[in-house]
């Protein structure tokens, strides 16, 4: 006989979301399901033990975190992110990094140091904002600028600073607590710095290079990559958002007060922007899964494909903006109190909305 009272993850991790955000990281019970499940490896190459899953199903269980817990999701999403490196990264380090079964890579995009070239590898300074999953990470990713010993630029053939990224492990960096925003907080996504720290040489890699190991698909376009993956973040804080707003509207202490005209208003509202999100949702799920085919079968993503792709992804995670922002009102006092579900899901969605890429929609 089967046993239907085994809790589902969602329901694990939805026990757990509040406490992790007043602890400031993910829960510990949080954190062994990410382990056990892999999240963190969703893009590592089976040889140094990923899942083995294709982008396609990684952007929906990235939006099904996000709907369990926004935090989980833009943490998952990020760390993972990182570890997408692992295909460029030298083997001999891969399997050194992947070694740990709690790997967990954190990083920024940002070019937040120097590299100044030493005898059998580098010397780096620098600091770096914004690595979710800072506080439980045991590799961090950074990009320097190169540069001469007498501290000028080392330029590329057009003219402009060499950029290079390395690996640096955790007791490595030093951590900067400054990760005080009113949203996603359990991310942790604190900054990090290194002073005069040598790394070997071995430590180095530059995405879209050379990839030393690969999966099927490794090569997508890494612009698309990450806005999709923060799409679909947004996207699922969306769908937790929406039922919610639902929930708090019929349980309103005032609801009496309301004629049949406004509460008819109200459902014709929720159902408009459920209509606009899941119809743009469709868009967006099959302008990707053309491009991923497109990839697969033709080894390249046409340049209007892209372009569709990209357009959609910050479509959609503007439009889930605008939904909650036209859905709170209706939700009571319980939407403005800190400490309750939906006001954390609200925050959630408004603190993933400042993202760079995701900032204009066209």
């Amino acid at each position: 006989m089967q046993n239907t009272s085994a809790q589902t993850w969602q329901e694990k991790v939805r026990e757990f979301s509040a406490q992790s955000e007043a602890m400031g990281k993910l829960h510990p019970e949080i954190l062994e399901l990410a382990y056990q499940e892999n999240w963190f490896k969703l893009f590592v190459p089976e040889v140094y033990g990923g899942p083995g899953k294709k982008l396609p199903e990684i952007l929906r269980l990235e939006e099904e975190l996000a709907e369990a817990d926004g935090s989980l999701g833009w943490t998952v999403t990020l760390c993972a992110g990182a570890a997408w490196f692992a295909g460029f990264l030298h083997p001999s380090l891969a399997e050194e990094v992947f070694a740990d079964s709690s790997v967990c890579f954190a990083g920024s995009g940002a070019v937040g140091g120097t590299a100044t070239k030493v005898e059998g590898g580098y010397r780096i300074n620098g600091y770096w904002k914004y690595a979710s999953g800072a506080l439980h990470a045991t590799i961090f990713t950074a990009n320097c600028i190169l540069k001469n010993n007498d501290e000028t630029d080392i330029l590329d053939e057009d003219g402009n600073p060499k950029v290079l990224s390395f690996i640096l492990k955790k007791e490595e960096v030093d951590l900067i607590s400054g990760w005080s925003y009113f949203g996603l907080i359990a991310t942790g996504s604190h900054a990090f710095e290194v002073h005069d720290l040598v790394v070997p040489e071995h430590r180095t890699f530059k995405i879209n290079d050379t990839i030393k190991v690969a999966n099927e698909g490794f090569d997508y376009p890494f612009l698309q990559l990450a806005e999709t993956t923060l799409a679909v973040n947004s996207l699922g804080m969306t769908s937790h958002f929406i039922r919610l707003v639902e929930e708090s509207f019929l349980s309103r202490s005032g609801l009496k007060r309301f004629t049949e005209t406004q509460i008819k208003f109200f459902n014709e509202e929720l159902v408009r922007c459920k209509m606009e999100v899941q119809n743009l949702r469709t868009k967006f799920y099959q302008a990707f899964d053309e491009s991923w085919m497109q990839l697969i079968n033709q080894s390249t993503v046409s340049e209007d494909k892209l372009r569709e792709v990209s357009l959609l992804s910050r479509k959609l995670a503007h439009t889930c903006r605008r939904t909650a922002d036209e859905l709170f009102p209706y939700c009571g006092l319980e939407a403005a109190k800190k400490e309750s579900e939906i006001n954390r899901v609200w925050r959630d969605m408004h603190t993933a909305s400042q993202h760079a890429l995701l900032t204009f929609e066209c």
